[in-house]
């Protein structure tokens, strides 16, 4: 049995010596000068497991190095610190095709193993470790973390298998990192010496031709010159320089207000042209005096049958449009009710919805009600319902126009609220700068308080263009001097349009042209 076994501990010895006195002749350039490179690290790891070439073992390497330090580090000009995701990704493809470095087993004491990486990243930009297999208690993290500390690495990979480390781009080989560190040195000592000399030549004792005089650069020269040439300024001038000052500071605050204001005013300009534009095209139906009616204890039915139904038409933020109706008809072709459900917040505004959509489809409204997803809207077709000829009408906005509607809707109510919460501001600024409210009424009116021309004269070319997407070329082609004429008059009479719509809250304005050409606002 001794025999068998000292045979079989000769033969794979003698396949180990084979293995690693391999002739280089038979490898390409690539592995001998892996090989070579591996060659000046440490000892091999003999019972390794892999193919290819064997690593080094790390636990041969020593644990603790004599006045070993973190190695030096310098970052270029320039250059971000940190990798990408997408430079991450390549490190890995590029780390996961070379053979392994390294060979570790024990978890601490790695300081002769960062000797070894810091003298392969020279060549090589990763340093990729194999966690030995079969030994106890191994924790990749602590290896990790150790190996991190004492190299400065970056970690791109750690498993239970292998750990790949990146060399950092701010990695200097050995003789850059001492040549820069003993320059930094020199420098610093430079400094010190300057240093000692500015505070000796600092402290000396002044000579006798000098001895009255203050030192140049010191507070007591400023002292010197201010009672010698300054004026002592009164508490009753240092408060009327602080309230020149923030007087000062609060028109800069009321000019930049006003200048928001304007831009704000021009913008609503814009929304309001829009609005109605667009809500020319829309002509709603009124009342329908010869509708049909039901009772109550049909309300009652219907209103209960319809909270029952699943089935439902959502209104989002276009509102009321043509695809409404149309859906509307198409429900009543399988069903005698149809539920819809308002996203809006107010009663007043749901009960407008309902009534136009009462006025539009030919339906019966039975009841208002409101429900978790907001308020559910319930129509009856009525007994003598017949399905018209065209479903969807040409008189209400398309679904493309409904939405430039209520986006312009939305816009026109936040600078509404915007152009009044600045007026506030203005007023109460003025208020503190000791204006009265028709001196603050005359400065709007002046020409000072007037860039709104300007702005809206910036905002025309955008406008016609807005404009000119939903109408025809016909539109502009006899009129196209007056509309031109009119909107300059228009811009000259921007503040007296601002006020008139001021006064009038939500409403509209226009213009007319006349057949001479004259506009009337």
């Amino acid at each position: 049995m001794r025999s068998s076994n000292v045979a079989t501990l000769s033969s794979e010895k003698s396949k180990l010596v084979m293995r690693i006195t391999q002739p280089t002749e038979n490898m390409t350039e690539e592995e001998a000068e892996f090989n070579s490179l591996l060659d000046g690290l440490g000892p091999r790891f003999e019972e390794w497991w892999g193919t290819g070439l064997l690593p080094v073992d790390a636990d041969l390497l020593p644990p603790k190095v004599p006045g070993y330090k973190t190695p030096f580090r310098l970052l270029p000009v320039g250059m971000r610190a940190r990798l990408t995701n997408a430079e991450m990704t390549n490190m890995r493809k590029l780390a996961k095709a070379l053979p392994c470095h390294f060979a570790l087993g024990r978890n601490r004491n790695h300081q002769g193993l960062a000797v070894a990486v810091l003298k392969l990243w020279e060549k090589s930009l990763v340093a990729k470790i194999a966690v030995k297999r079969g030994i106890q208690n191994t924790n990749n993290k602590l290896m990790a973390d150790e190996l991190k500390m004492l190299t400065g690495g970056v970690l791109l990979l750690r498993n239970k298998y292998y750990i790949v480390i990146y060399r950092g781009k701010d990695f200097l080989p050995q003789s850059v990192a001492a040549a820069l560190a003993e320059r930094q040195e020199v420098t610093k000592q430079i400094q010190d010496v300057e240093e000692r000399v500015r505070s000796n030549s600092v402290e000396a004792a002044p000579s006798g031709e000098d001895e009255g005089k203050a030192l140049a650069g010191t507070l007591a020269e400023f002292y010197e010159a201010q009672a010698r040439w300054g004026r002592e300024i009164s508490t009753e001038e240092r408060e009327k320089m602080i309230e020149e000052a923030s007087k000062a500071k609060t028109v800069r605050l009321v000019k930049r207000n006003e200048h928001k204001l304007a831009i704000a005013q021009a913008k609503k300009l814009r929304a309001e042209r829009l609005l109605s534009k667009i809500e020319t095209t829309m002509v709603p139906s009124g009342p329908d005096f010869d509708q049909e009616t039901i009772s109550e204890e049909e309300r009652v039915m219907f209103r209960r049958v319809g909270l029952r139904m699943k089935a439902y038409l959502p209104l989002g933020i276009r509102g009321v449009f043509d695809g409404v109706i149309e859906n509307m008809h198409l429900h009543w072709k399988h069903r005698e009710l149809v539920k819809l459900i308002s996203k809006q917040k107010t009663l007043a505004f749901v009960e407008d919805t309902a009534k136009l959509l009462e006025y539009e489809s030919g339906g019966v409204l039975v009841a208002i009600e409101r429900v978790p997803k907001g308020f559910a809207l319930i129509y009856y077709r009525g007994k003598n319902y017949r399905r018209p000829i065209s479903i969807r009408p040409r008189n209400l906005l398309t679904k493309a126009k409904a939405l430039k509607r209520s986006v312009a809707m939305q816009r026109h109510e936040a600078l509404s609220q915007h152009i009044f919460e600045l007026e506030k501001n203005i007023e109460e600024m003025m208020k503190e700068m000791g204006l009265s409210k028709e001196e603050i009424e005359n400065n709007w009116s002046s020409e000072e308080h007037r860039p709104l021309n300007n702005v809206s004269k910036l905002t025309q070319s955008e406008d016609h263009a807005i404009f000119t997407e939903s109408d025809s070329e016909d539109d502009y082609n006899e009129e196209g001097t007056d509309c031109e004429a009119a909107e300059r008059f228009l811009n000259f009479q921007a503040s007296k349009v601002y006020n008139h719509f001021k006064s009038g809250g939500s409403k509209i304005g226009s213009f007319a042209i006349a057949v001479d050409g004259s506009c009337t606002l």
